[in-house]
């Protein structure tokens, strides 16, 4: 089955003195670099109503049009994975997604993922870009994600996350004792010497998060956190830069840090929790269809909820 697609954008100022394929993946951000590539060569994408190179410049202010027609996407098989769906109708389904199911399929993951099990669980979805799926969230972490299911659906969020009108809160624990809220402002973009990881560079891309405390403990603060960008990694970044890691962070979490006196419960589940302490907890957006907001929360998993509990039992025997 294939179905016609047509997307009119104008290229924003600040992407000036990017190349047309880079500038592309940002506006379109719901197809891969190198799908647009292609387009582009075909002229399925134009730039201002005529044909360009991957290669040319971007000044801003142009008009990107794209005229394509779209295959069902068959690289992916569908798999019968369970699926925590919070919320269905016709344009979006909204899951809660487990710790340890990879989203997308990649090197390493080349399935067993959320996408296979959005294939199965709606065929109709092998017609959309990526099945649906518009934003993402790390292997390990838990919590809300919005699929559109239909073309229009995606295109509107997907214009919803580069307009940051798409509301993100997440609650996470972390490793020392936080005395106020409050945002960071610090560009995030690849490691300069581990290209793994990422990290505060100044060539990095604008990344904005806002955090407040909403408990503390003797060596840890629960908070809550509220994106304004989307950058890969941005919460666990941010609050590593602030010097105060995720609990259980493997790639940002640095060194080990143990409350003086702490019982031997505690110092065990410090030691040994499984993945990074974060969960996204609370997402709202302005349906495809109605136009209406619509709000979902997802409450805290198991495994956070013990940790939790055995902070508060320190710090209360301990005062």
């Amino acid at each position: 089955m294939t179905e016609t697609l047509h997307r009119d954008e104008r290229v924003p100022d600040a992407m000036a003195g990017q190349r047309l394929d880079q500038a592309a993946a940002e506006i379109f951000a719901d197809f891969s670099r190198e799908r647009l590539k292609a387009w582009i060569k075909q002229g399925a994408l134009t730039l201002d109503g005529s044909q360009a190179r991957p290669k040319d410049k971007v000044y801003g202010g142009e008009r990107l049009e794209l005229h394509a027609e779209l295959e069902d996407d068959t690289r992916f098989e569908p798999q019968a994975i369970a699926l925590d769906i919070l919320f269905e109708d016709d344009e979006v389904l909204v899951v809660d997604k487990p710790a340890g199911l990879v989203v997308h399929p990649a090197a390493g993951n080349p399935d067993g993922t959320l996408l296979n099990a959005l294939l199965h669980h709606c065929p109709q979805l092998a017609s959309v870009p990526r099945a649906g799926i518009v934003h993402r969230l790390d292997k390990d972490t838990t919590g809300l994600m919005v699929v559109a299911k239909t073309l229009a659906a995606q295109a509107a969020l997907v214009e919803q996350l580069q307009a940051r009108t798409v509301s993100r809160e997440y609650d996470a624990v972390v490793t020392g004792v936080m005395t106020a809220g409050g945002t960071v402002d610090a560009p995030i973009g690849r490691h300069p010497k581990d290209r793994k990881r990422q990290a505060v560079t100044a060539s990095g891309k604008p990344a904005v998060t806002h955090y407040r405390v909403v408990e503390r403990f003797r060596g840890h603060t629960h908070v809550r956190c509220r994106l304004e960008t989307g950058r890969t990694h941005q919460i666990r970044v941010h609050l590593a830069y602030k010097r105060f890691p995720l609990v259980g962070d493997s790639v940002y979490g640095g060194r080990l840090k143990l409350p003086a006196g702490a019982a031997e419960g505690l110092k065990e589940l410090l030691r040994t929790f499984p993945r990074q302490a974060l969960h996204a907890r609370k997402l709202a957006f302005l349906h495809p269809r109605s136009g209406e907001p619509v709000e979902f929360r997802a409450e805290l998993p198991d495994d956070l909820l013990l940790l939790l509990d055995y902070l508060r039992d320190d710090h209360e025997t301990m005062r």
